[in-house]
């Protein structure tokens, strides 16, 4: 069956007749048509994150805050500070309208790829998980000309330019992307946690190691040395599942790699139209994964791939044995797996101590309402303040924070739009840092779809009290009405 999600996503495109939106919509119910039809065959689909590293919906580029020009190409600086540089999405400077685009070209390629789909998987289901210790990993490289050597992974490390963060989200202080020295400070900083040994150094080279957290092991290990990795098969179609993120060259060397192996094995099963597609961030997660070339640069996606700069020839290595072994039917040794931390694990997020309202306020009430016998137009913004609580005391998972409500007869309200439409916007804050006190701020931006009538916003949270206890609160805005 079509996921729910790609349905659900289609009916928050609301729109006027003759739109994009709109035209998305009558696909959707095309598809759904179509899929209960007795006849066709069942479709599952699934979204999942691929070779995701290097790749960000921030396509109109980076520039500096302060000036408006753009970024230092090599390091993505501003004046020598990562702090101003960031990315533009294509709705900029509204970042909610980013999210939508981009929400709404993945859809539409979704809904193509659904219509267009004609080839049919034929063959066996089959599968091969292993563990593998990456930390000290040999790994047989081809030498150009001929001939092989033999180099090892390293011990997971994190460089420099990890702390520099991306122009998605910009790190502090002096660090920069593209740094492969580092500087002395920040050296005498990270030596306090775990001065690296010559042998850790000369492995991860040219990486300038800022964090050795492959060999720090207080209160456990600070980052994984033995990692997951599987290969699924269903018919002609191939899923490798790896545990980080792989930067768009790492995946296609990996895919094409694989693909290799399978379609010049001579079994008859895989031939050109073998599919091999990557599943990104499986089963656990071991940071970025970049080419051997993209090491040598030392970005963001360099300087956090943890096991040194054969971790990509690592993985295609030993996907390869597991592609082989699928071919001939041979188990693979399952290896062992990593310890289980779940109930040792500290967290650095400070708690919430407890929430408040001022006096004569309860949770839910309005701080700043609709105007009294209000009237609004399509197009424009309908905004309520309410005294609220911290959104992380309950997640309202499978629930929503805002709700859109119509009258419909006398004194019947129906839900017409939550927090998962875009035209809804739910905005949490607090006064100061410290106060428990904390306002929600719900937006809506009256689609040109809605229909005329009485309407009114609904907010629903929990608070957390002095002891401890959670509770659920509701709160509701005066009526207004949509002309």
């Amino acid at each position: 069956m079509l996921n729910n999600k790609l349905l659900e996503l289609a009916a928050s495109f609301r729109s006027s007749p003759g739109s994009p939106a709109t035209q998305t919509m009558s696909v959707a119910r095309r598809v759904r048509g179509a899929l209960r039809q007795p006849d066709k065959p069942g479709f599952v689909s699934a979204f999942c994150q691929t070779n995701c590293g290097d790749v960000s919906p921030n396509v109109l580029g980076a520039y500096c805050t302060d000036t408006g020009l753009p970024c230092d190409f090599n390091h993505s600086t501003c004046g020598g500070k990562n702090e101003l540089c960031y990315g533009r999405g294509p709705g900029y400077p509204d970042e909610f309208e980013s999210t939508r685009i981009i929400g709404e070209r993945q859809f539409r390629k979704a809904v193509d790829l659904f219509e267009k789909a004609s080839e049919q998987l034929k063959g066996e289901v089959d599968y091969r998980h292993t563990y593998i210790d990456f930390s000290q990993l040999e790994v047989t490289l081809t030498k150009v000309g001929g001939g092989s050597e033999v180099v090892k992974t390293c011990p997971a490390a994190m460089g420099f330019a990890f702390a520099a963060g991306t122009t998605d989200g910009p790190g502090a202080f002096d660090f920069k992307q593209g740094d492969d020295q580092g500087n002395p400070f920040w050296r005498l900083v990270r030596d306090v946690l775990k001065t690296p040994d010559k042998k850790q150094v000369d492995c991860q080279h040219p990486k300038p190691i800022l964090l050795d957290t492959g060999e720090m092991k207080q209160p456990y290990d600070w980052a994984p040395s033995v990692l997951p990795i599987q290969i699924l098969r269903i018919g002609q179609f191939v899923i490798l599942s790896v545990p980080g993120e792989f930067t768009t060259m790492s995946g296609r060397r990996l895919r094409n790699a694989v693909k290799t192996v399978l379609t010049r094995s001579g079994n008859g099963e895989f031939g050109s139209n073998t599919h091999v597609v990557i599943a990104g961030l499986t089963n656990t997660y071991s940071q970025y994964v970049a080419t051997l070339e993209e090491y040598q640069v030392q970005r963001y996606e360099g300087a956090s791939t943890l096991y040194g700069p054969h971790t990509l020839s690592a993985y295609i290595q030993e996907f390869q044995k597991l592609a082989t072994a699928l071919i001939k039917g041979q188990p693979v040794e399952a290896g062992m797996p990593p310890p289980d931390l779940l109930q040792k694990q500290i967290s650095l997020l400070t708690p919430v101590i407890m929430d408040s309202t001022p006096a004569g306020e309860n949770f839910g009430d309005v701080s700043s309402d609709v105007p009294a016998n209000s009237t609004f137009k399509r197009g424009s913004t309908v905004t309520i303040v309410f005294w609220s609580a911290c959104p992380r005391n309950d997640l309202l998972t499978e629930g929503t924070f805002a709700l859109v409500e119509m009258l419909q007869g006398k004194d019947t309200w129906t839900p017409m739009y939550d927090d998962d439409d875009f035209c809804l916007r739910f905005k949490w804050s607090r006064p100061s840092k410290l106060s428990p006190q904390s306002k929600a701020t719900i937006e809506w931006i009256i689609p040109s779809s809605s229909s005329p009538g009485v309407y009114r916003i609904r907010h629903f949270g929990a608070s957390k009290g002095l002891m401890g206890s959670i509770r659920h609160f509701t709160g509701s805005s005066s009526a207004f009405v949509v002309a």
